[in-house]
């Protein structure tokens, strides 16, 4: 199938370039990386880089870009900002939501315009969606919650929705994605290794996880069985605490993981930023057992063995 790709050469891309590739997709990949940049990772010949910024309605006047559109089969969108990783500073909200809403405005506006509709849309979103709760557990089924990241996945879905009627739709809401190569994981790994690692704030708060090759391998298997679509929770069917997961870790890693990181000193270097780590979501997919998507890691503890064995 000929896909079209926006977002997909960060954290999560990684590991579903080379997924889609070997299922003998052609790939068209917009990113503000270089052709060259992308290539030095995945050589292949069955993708194609147009480098631009989605975000920007201009640049989508390019006849390469529309060519691909106008041919392509099925439209991944992952775009957007890292959520946890800078202050929460005015002009980085505004990163935060631009590269979320803006990108995804442009994509449906194109995709509208085209004679013949892509089969499939598949539209990142985030367990954000909910707000966050140290009791309550979410599902699909549940309302928006009433802060900043809910009202943006909120307003990012809603865009998505006015995608073409032909198109198929699926939005997933992505959790906590797992891998050593960055995220979370990747971002206490040389704490941990270091023996310096723990819970991060009362360590009581939810996690809710993915590993991502069962997130890589849920986009996959999305793009060709029509029963994928609406509302999906991206995460894994094991939601862990805090303490819990930093146990884990520490004990798959051979280290102590006693030192917590008190949440004051997390609100220092992340601004609000820091909710996203010190409250967390209990969140649960009622859509994975009717659909029988089979989780390759089901458990952390599993997770964290593979990622780190």
């Amino acid at each position: 199938m000929k896909l079209f790709l926006t977002g997909c050469t960060g954290f999560i891309g990684r590991e579903l370039i080379p997924l889609l590739i070997s299922e003998g997709h052609k790939l068209t990949i917009i990113s503000r990386q270089s052709e060259k940049k992308i290539k030095m990772t995945v050589n292949s010949s069955e993708i194609k880089v147009i480098q631009m910024n989605p975000a920007d309605s201009s640049s989508w006047n390019n006849e390469e870009l529309q060519s691909s559109l106008q041919s392509c089969e099925g439209v991944i969108n992952l775009a957007g900002e890292p959520i946890a990783e800078k202050r929460w500073t005015d002009e980085h909200c505004k990163e935060i939501t631009n590269s979320r809403l803006e990108t995804t405005k442009n994509l449906i506006q194109n995709l509208r315009n085209l004679k013949k509709s892509p089969k499939v849309l598949i539209n990142a979103s985030a367990i954000g969606f909910y707000g966050s709760h140290s009791q309550t557990e979410f599902t699909e089924e549940d309302i928006p919650g009433d802060d900043y990241l809910a009202n943006l996945c909120q307003e990012w879905e809603t865009i998505a929705k006015n995608k073409p009627r032909a198109t198929r739709l699926l939005i997933i809401r992505i959790g906590i994605v797992l891998a050593k190569d960055g995220g979370a994981l990747g971002k206490m790994l040389p704490i941990f290794k270091a023996g310096l690692g723990g819970p991060i704030g009362d360590g009581k708060q939810w996690m809710s996880w993915i590993h991502r090759t069962d997130i890589c391998n849920l986009i996959n298997e999305s793009i060709k069985n029509s029963s994928f679509s609406g509302v999906i929770n991206g995460v894994a069917p094991n939601p862990v605490r805090m303490n819990e997961f930093a146990s884990l870790l520490g004990k798959v890693l051979g280290r102590p993981s006693l030192l917590a990181v008190p949440g004051p000193i997390l609100k220092l270097i992340l601004g609000d930023g820091a909710r996203v780590v010190l409250e967390g979501q209990n969140v649960q997919s009622k859509k994975f057992k009717k659909l029988r998507f089979k989780f390759i890691f089901p458990t952390i503890n599993e997770a964290l063995k593979s990622i780190l064995n």
